[in-house]
């Protein structure tokens, strides 16, 4: 499963989100990190939003919602499990 994480430098948030799914164990995930300050037209996009969790399908990205910052490594790999199997 190919996940996208939007980022940007020194965001607490995205960092925080970036290391429990560097943690998730149970699920074969491939995460692409994109930092929004190397493209323009990712950072009209989501300068205010990130972090932005997307799964790759194909040539198309679809959001995922963003979990809340408090959650822990096992609900976040229990919420990718259900959104992605859907």
């Amino acid at each position: 499963m190919q996940l996208i994480l939007y980022s940007k430098p020194g965001c607490h948030l995205c960092e925080g989100l970036q290391e429990k799914l560097e943690q998730i164990q149970n699920l074969n995930l491939e995460l692409e990190v994109r930092d929004i300050t190397s493209r323009e037209d990712w950072f009209q996009a989501y300068q205010y939003e990130v972090p932005v969790l997307c799964r790759k399908i194909g040539d198309k990205e679809e959001s995922i919602p963003r979990p809340s910052p408090r959650t822990t490594v096992q609900k976040l790999e229990q919420m990718l499990q259900k959104y992605l199997s859907t």
